[in-house]
């Protein structure tokens, strides 16, 4: 039985990596639809290291987060924002900065291979880049945002508000250039607006903003220091309602875990295979409005690499993965597939063992180069670059049909 007590646990990167660990082992006794190939790691993380030498060859590279598609373009959207943001106290110039990044990572998932968004400077994006610049502009022009004479917000009354014809519209969905996960991103922007509504201590404040989050965390902070895990932590507790109602306990959604019987007797607590990607994306993507604020994120390492198509892609592209029946590479995989949840553990557990090998190569040590710098210099961007490589449309390995949570 699920008890209350689990759901501590269940919500830290800890859990993430000890079940995705557990199946990383039924992986190696070829338990899983998965063959490891840990001989290719090294070929793998000498494609990584190149890939940091081409994107940062003075390895000066930033974390990885929202952030950094912001800029894509070459466009310097972020000074432009700050310029815009300048004439406010600092809290309030952090607190629009997390309102930003908390609802463009939510409206972060796959986009699918057919659709593009137009920037006002006539360039076109597509994927994860054009799903940031699309909810950049509406958050410049107040899509998010009751309050008419302050455009640079988000508030839980005009998130309760965005219907899908409103996210269609805004992000230039259509039949010949369609969205994924309409929808679903509608509604986690609805539920969003209600969690801001009905969890006050972790996004205090009658105007019910997520950029609140910043009192809550000023709140618990240590000597101007706070853990990595209490933000993500305070956005798994505080945000839990947002996420479509698939497994619970004490009636509080567990967003993305997944339960994978072939670890456990179903369904029990051991079933259960956490791992927050979208959360622990946009806990990455809070760090830097957080650290402007004067508080220093301490223990980045204990957060896991995020498992989604671009590195689990890299694994797989690269030969460090391959598949036992060749058959599902015609499947299409739903994110609770025991195909898909395994495809992500070993992502996780693997990330771990990849960073391991770039640090030896660039003569780095985990404080130098943290997790969260070899996602954004190497293991994303070099999952691309061999992705586009492999296939025509650049894209995702295997078939997924996504609700527009997840990938």
């Amino acid at each position: 039985m699920i008890k209350e007590k689990d759901l501590e646990l269940i919500f830290t990167p800890k859990r993430v990596r000890e079940q995705s660990e557990r199946i990383f082992e039924l992986a190696i006794q070829q338990k899983t639809h998965f063959n490891i190939h840990l001989d290719q790691m090294d070929k793998c993380a000498q494609f990584v290291v190149e890939t940091i030498n081409q994107n940062y060859p003075d390895l000066n590279i930033p974390f990885h987060s929202r952030w950094g598609h912001f800029k894509v373009g070459g466009v310097d959207r972020i000074s432009f924002l700050n310029k815009k943001l300048e004439p406010l106290p600092i809290r309030d110039r952090v607190r629009a900065k997390l309102d930003l990044a908390i609802v463009s990572v939510l409206l972060d998932a796959g986009a699918g291979m057919e659709w593009s968004y137009n920037d006002v400077n006539a360039k076109k994006y597509s994927k994860s880049e054009g799903l940031a610049v699309a909810s950049f502009n509406l958050f410049l022009q107040g899509f998010f945002s009751s309050d008419k004479k302050n455009n640079l917000r988000v508030d839980a009354e005009k998130l309760i508000s965005i219907k899908p014809s409103d996210i269609a519209l805004g992000f230039q969905a259509s039949k010949n250039n369609p969205l994924v996960g309409t929808e679903g991103r509608s509604q986690v922007l609805q539920r969003l607006g209600s969690a801001l509504n009905n969890n006050k201590p972790y996004f205090p404040g009658k105007d019910s903003r997520p950029g609140n989050l910043i009192d809550h965390l000023i709140s618990v902070s240590d000597n101007n220091k706070i853990h990595a895990e209490q933000i993500l932590k305070a956005l798994l507790f505080g945000l839990n309602e947002i996420w479509p109602a698939r497994i619970q306990i004490s009636g509080q959604n567990l967003g993305d875990v997944w339960n994978y019987t072939n670890i456990s007797i179903s369904p029990s607590f051991e079933s259960l295979v956490p791992f927050h990607k979208l959360s622990q994306w946009m806990t990455y993507s809070l760090i830097e409005p957080i650290e402007e604020m004067g508080l220093q994120v301490t223990h980045l390492n204990d957060l896991t690499g995020l498992p989604e198509y671009r590195n689990g892609g890299l694994f797989y592209d690269m030969g460090v993965l391959s598949l036992r029946h060749q058959a599902d590479l015609e499947k299409v995989h739903t994110p609770e597939s025991a195909f898909i949840i395994e495809w992500r553990a070993l992502t996780v557990v693997l990330l771990d063992k990849i960073a391991e090998l770039v640090r030896k190569k660039l003569n780095k040590n985990e404080d130098e180069f943290p997790l969260i710098k070899i996602l954004e210099g190497g293991t994303w961007w070099a999952g691309r670059r061999i992705a586009k490589e492999k296939r025509r449309d650049g894209g995702a390995p295997f078939k997924i049909q996504s609700d527009g949570t997840v990938f």
